[in-house]
């Protein structure tokens, strides 16, 4: 059963996750979607689904820190892509695209993980990715503790 997370964006542009009674930040809706945990974002006064934009806000945040994923010319490309007799092609082949550099990253990652089975390296891989799930771990219970956008 899967039960979609129902989000609420306030005209204060807090947005309320009701599964939690609190309210949360784009970071907080960013780990939904990391976690792939089905959820739906409507706005508080007039019940629209807005999930769209909310995950687009994410995006332009992605994009303007750090390296972004996408380049200029990229993001000129699907621009042009709007309004044209192709953008529902366009869009399709974009979301298998996606699709299928998930399933090849996936299948890359089992198949190291076969190939080094039962190595020393295997130990120390293991043991690399335990460390890693615990610093993360700590890094989200530490952001959770001191983040004033939170009500407990």
């Amino acid at each position: 059963m899967t039960d979609i997370r129902i989000i609420k964006k306030y005209p204060n542009r807090r947005l309320y996750d009701t599964h939690q009674s609190c309210y949360i930040t784009l970071a907080d809706v960013r780990e939904l979607v990391m976690q792939e945990i089905p959820f739906q974002v409507v706005d508080r006064q007039t019940s629209e689904d807005i999930t769209r934009s909310i995950l687009l806000q994410i995006i332009m945040e992605q994009e303007s820190g750090g390296k972004p994923l996408f380049s200029s010319d990229l993001l000129s490309k699907f621009i042009r892509n709007y309004g044209v007799t192709t953008q529902q092609g366009f869009s399709s082949f974009m979301e298998q695209s996606m699709q299928l550099f998930n399933n090849q990253q996936q299948a890359i990652s089992e198949q190291m993980h076969r190939a080094l089975a039962g190595t020393p390296l295997d130990n120390w891989l293991k043991l690399s990715e335990q460390n890693l799930q615990a610093w993360n771990k700590m890094q989200q219970d530490i952001l959770k503790s001191i983040s004033p956008n939170k009500r407990d």
